[in-house]
């Protein structure tokens, strides 16, 4: 692990990134896309102890299931995006867009979407049934965006000076994938600082990025909130990007305390930099009321329970308020299954700091509210407004309950609603809905859909699978503003480096196979590998991540069993 860096050590940083930015200036494409594979070998080199210094992070036991995702938010996600980014410079070094042979979609609205999932053979066979789309903004014609497609890497010389990039402590893929965002989307030279949490990780991230760091175009700092502060403070910095919560967001740009707060009523920010954020939210997930089957109820019970606890909860996009209809006949069977689900997710530590604080701080304000296993809440029965809940991102395992007094369409269209003026944020938002459901509202629901403003959308899917997804831009829903940052400005992730980008839709089974054929859906897919009951998780995710560092077809039946056993 690395020290903590004082600020004549920052200094020498930031010097090293001022000469190192000279030089990437000069780096030709076919260079930059050799690095990015070489990075790949690395990732794949240094995956184990990647995914053992996570555990130490996490207070994980190396034989636990719960280890797979560590697999596959870590290392896994970042071979994914080197290789698609590689593609996207082969591209471009050859003098085509990276969207050359791909055939673009219309999304409601007059959109373009622009499909990114499934996008190769691999996709289809290990992905099956699931899909996704990037949607443009309004306004922007398929030629426009082959046109943009590929930011600032259209002219490599152009640098736009150093980015720092204050990392996640939750994630472990969070800081690589950023800094690789600052690097290629926006031709800055990156100096990274991770959070305090993942310091265990530093030594692995460098032996990762040693060719970037011996190319002087990143720099990797450890250090808390002071260095923080001098590190976006400093005159050598172009511009900030962070990954945190709306309130440490808010620090950086109009300053702590009472005096922050009038800063911002004043208009007067601290920060005399441009900042993009990814930051949280009160994540929904809609539960459109339908004909479900005991086996629906179940699975997607766990697939709900799944989105609240991943990670133990600490992620930006989990889902905190589940949006039901009171009138369905299945209601009280899938709330008694969700509990059921709740309970029997593998315990574990709550290493996030801060955790059971903001429990006891849910608790607090619910008195009525069940516990369910270590440190879990369900909290049933929400008001429809007005309540911490929907304003307050816990960011910890609490989980509440909001029912509506409607059916069909009309519970939809006022579920968009709720969600779209009750909730605090626009990063993920989840629709769940049986594939007859969706067949009869038709049109309605592509409507409901369209009308959700949210970054990233997952029906039948977990808004998770949006941000490994390499091509999937990640990121809030556009229009936030410094004094009202909600979930964030800007977007990464994006290996196509497409531009006007709006959101990203994926979708997926409603069932896993072999039940979602024997349902009329066209979905090979068993349970996913992320689900935090699946039992083979950590095999899964191990035997992934080799496929993907090598791409060794022989390697895929091993992948396939361990699935299908989950």
């Amino acid at each position: 692990m690395g020290t903590t860096f004082d600020e004549t050590a920052i200094d020498n940083a930031l010097a090293d990134l001022t000469a190192g930015e000279k030089v990437w200036a000069t780096t030709p494409l076919r260079r930059r896309r050799e690095l990015l594979d070489e990075i790949h070998a690395r990732v794949g080199r240094f995956a184990e102890d990647w995914v053992r210094a996570a555990c130490v992070v996490k207070d994980l036991p190396a034989d636990s299931p719960l280890v797979g995702e560590e697999w596959m938010s870590g290392p896994l996600a970042l071979l994914q995006a080197t290789d698609a980014l590689s593609a996207t410079l082969a591209a471009l070094d050859a003098g085509r867009s990276p969207l050359a042979g791909r055939t673009l979609r219309e999304a409601p609205g007059g959109r373009v979407a622009v499909p990114i999932l499934p996008f190769g053979v691999y996709d289809r066979l290990l992905l099956n049934g699931f899909r996704g789309d990037v949607w443009l903004r309004p306004g922007v014609d398929a030629g426009t965006a082959r046109k943009r497609a590929g930011l600032a890497q259209l002219d490599p010389t152009a640098t736009g000076g150093i980015g720092a990039v204050l990392g996640a402590g939750n994630i472990t893929s969070i800081p690589p994938l950023d800094a690789l965002y600052e690097l290629f989307a926006h031709n800055r030279v990156v100096a990274l600082k991770l959070n305090p949490i993942t310091d265990p990780l530093f030594t692995v991230f460098e032996m990762v990025f040693e060719p970037l760091l011996e190319l002087r175009v990143l720099r990797i700092l450890t250090g808390g909130a002071r260095q923080g502060g001098y590190l976006v403070g400093h005159p050598d910095v172009a511009h900030v990007h962070m990954t945190g919560s709306a309130q440490t967001h808010d620090a950086i740009v109009w300053g702590p305390g009472a005096e922050g707060l009038e800063r911002k009523k004043d208009n007067r920010p601290l920060l005399d930099k441009p900042i993009t954020s990814e930051l949280g939210g009160v994540s929904p997930t809609i539960v459109v009321p339908g004909d479900w089957s005991p086996a629906d109820l179940r699975y997607q019970a766990e697939h709900v329970a799944t989105q609240r606890l991943h990670n133990g909860g600490y992620n930006c996009v989990a889902a905190q308020a589940v949006v039901i209809g009171s009138t369905w006949d299945r209601k009280d069977e899938f709330l008694a299954e969700l509990r059921l689900a709740m309970e029997r997710a593998p315990q574990r530590s709550a290493y996030y700091p801060g955790s059971d604080a903001r429990v006891a701080d849910a608790l607090a304000s619910y008195p009525e509210a069940e516990r369910l296993g270590a440190g879990r809440v369900l909290i049933d029965g929400l008001p429809r407004t007005g309540t911490p809940l929907l304003r307050t991102e816990y960011f910890s395992p609490v989980l509440g309950v909001v029912e509506l007094p409607y059916a069909g369409g009309e519970f939809l269209h006022r579920a968009v609603d709720f969600a779209n003026a009750e909730l605090t944020g626009t990063l993920g938002a989840n629709v769940i809905a049986h594939p007859t459901t969706i067949r009869r509202l038709g049109t309605a629901f592509d409507r409901a859909i369209e009308r959700l403003r949210y970054g990233a959308i997952a029906v039948n899917a977990w808004t998770g699978l949006a941000f490994l997804a390499p091509r999937a831009a990640w990121g809030a829903f556009p229009g936030h503003t410094l004094d009202d940052v909600q979930s964030g400005i800007g977007v990464v992730h994006n290996a196509l480096l497409l531009d006007d980008v709006e959101r990203t839709v994926v979708r997926g089974p409603f069932r896993p196979a072999p039940r979602s054929l024997l349902g009329g859906e066209r979905a090979l897919s068993p349970k996913p590998p992320w689900f935090v009951g699946n039992e083979t998780a950590a095999v899964t995710g191990r035997r992934l991540t080799e496929f993907y560092s090598g791409a060794n077809p022989a390697r895929l039946p091993g992948v396939f069993l361990s699935a299908v056993r989950g």
